[in-house]
């Protein structure tokens, strides 16, 4: 008679794959550095295959490692999910809600937001990691992120934290002044550009429009780079040249006068800043009780 793989070894193995340290792994684990070092020694036994590459200084993963982090992984995180959800399912929210956000969503709404949450529920825990790069999402166990909702992937429940924005470019009105505002996207090469490098990919990020029914991305010409939006905001404001954002990112400024935009009826359309989580966690008491404030007062 065939038996079910035993899955004996498999959480030390994700445990020591996230850390790529067996002491840190067996504290993350509450487990000894020997239990934690010979369950691992055990699977990879039973598989026969290596998992890590290890020397006297510092552990890598296999390529077979890798495989098989990538396959139970997901599973992994859909089982701890599924049960906290059954444990937490009758009960008021509790534990640590863990979300990582843009650094967008501080002031737009974790700053407006979080007092009141913890006001409501003082014995919740909230660890917040503020960071542009979300593709560890899953493995890295959050709960839920904001990012913007272009940039979510589709497999993800998303709730919209804000009214619709446009994009455009903008500069400052002493910038304009001198300068004159483009009329047309081709008048934008007469323009000094403040470009940005996108942290979670690197690359140049393009400006795109929309003339005549059809899209027009731009790579924009200029002799300054940033990978940093407050940053090439402040420099629009002190006029060294024009930026492609938003007006929500841009909202405070606009406000204050210090930005004005140019061809917003190119705009390509309307985006958003959106909370997003798993199919697997969207029951949890926790994050519905977030949910739940983030509408209520955010109206978006």
């Amino acid at each position: 008679m065939n038996h079910p793989p035993s899955f004996d070894g498999l959480p030390e193995f994700l445990a020591v794959a996230r850390r790529l340290s067996v002491t840190k792994a067996a504290l993350d684990l509450g487990r000894t550095a020997g239990s934690v070092s010979q369950a691992l020694q055990r699977l990879e036994q039973r598989l026969g295959i290596p998992l890590f590459h290890r020397t006297t200084r510092r552990m890598s993963m296999t390529e077979a490692g890798h495989a098989l982090l990538e396959k139970v992984e997901p599973a992994a995180h859909a089982i701890a999910t599924g049960l906290e959800d059954a444990a937490q399912s009758a009960q008021a929210p509790s534990g640590t809600l863990r979300l990582i956000v843009e650094r967008l969503a501080l002031p737009h709404v974790i700053e407006p937001v979080l007092p009141s949450f913890r006001k409501a529920w003082p014995n919740l825990n909230v660890e917040i990691t503020v960071s542009n790069r979300h593709e560890n999402f899953v493995s890295e166990a959050y709960d839920a992120g904001i990012l913007i909702g272009s940039y979510i992937a589709q497999d993800m429940i998303a709730v919209r934290l804000c009214k619709p924005y446009q994009w455009a470019v903008f500069g400052s009105p002493a910038y304009f002044k001198v300068h004159g505002k483009p009329q047309m996207t081709s008048d934008l090469i007469q323009h000094e550009c403040i470009r940005f490098r996108r942290p979670e990919k690197g690359d140049i990020y393009r400006w795109e429009f929309l003339e005549n029914g059809s899209t027009v991305r731009i790579d924009p010409m200029g002799a300054i780079t940033v990978n940093d939006g407050e940053l090439m905001r402040s420099l629009a404001v002190n006029g060294v040249g024009l930026i492609y954002s938003s007006t929500f990112h841009t909202s405070r400024e606009l406000a204050a006068g210090t930005l004005e935009p140019a061809l917003l009826d190119c705009s390509p359309g309307s985006d958003g800043l959106f909370l997003y989580f798993s199919k697997t966690a969207k029951n949890q008491p926790k994050l519905r009780a977030f949910i739940d404030m983030c509408t209520s007062i955010l109206k978006p």
